[in-house]
């Protein structure tokens, strides 16, 4: 299918797609909605733009977006560019000092300010905040375990820096 098959995003095209949303974002009018932007879906420029201006209509629309995000991806790139080798335990990242310092750096630092700048771009204002800043998040040491294929002895994970919140 080529660029031109495609509908083309036209004025009467978005109205008629609010007209029908509508009655669906007005059931969430005044209320605070969490929404998850996860760090696969943050590789691709427009699909970012779109993101900020999908959450601008929320507010725009009288919901409250809040955004968590991810990061996983960015966060494996700039530890490979800073030599540092990531090793996971039961499919989660082991995380020691020197990491939790560039996942930080990564998520409060450079993601949270793009995802701010572009809603900013879309008309609305936005801030990032980190779980450190004003102590809004707590964690405590996650205790995940695994189980052994082979002999079902289950084992208990240290994975380093990685919490649960409280």
């Amino acid at each position: 299918m080529s660029d031109t098959d495609l509908p083309q995003d036209n004025g009467e095209t978005q109205a008629r797609l609010l007209a029908q949303a509508l009655p669906f974002m007005q059931a969430y009018e005044n209320k605070t909605v969490v929404v998850k932007y996860g760090g696969h879906a943050m590789g691709d420029p427009e699909l970012g733009q779109a993101f900020a201006r999908d959450i601008a209509l929320l507010k725009q629309s009288g919901v409250n977006p809040i955004v968590v995000h991810g990061g996983g991806p960015q966060i494996g790139r700039m530890l490979s560019q800073m030599g540092i080798e990531s090793r996971f335990e039961g499919g989660l990242r082991v995380t020691d000092e020197e990491t939790v310092k560039i996942v930080e750096m990564v998520l409060a630092g450079s993601i949270n300010k793009e995802i701010v700048a572009l809603i900013n771009a879309e008309g609305e204002w936005a801030i990032g905040l980190c779980g450190k800043d004003g102590n809004m998040v707590f964690a405590e040491k996650a205790r995940k375990t695994v189980v052994d294929p082979d002999s079902n002895i289950e084992r208990v994970l240290d994975l380093g820096y990685v919490g649960e919140p409280v």
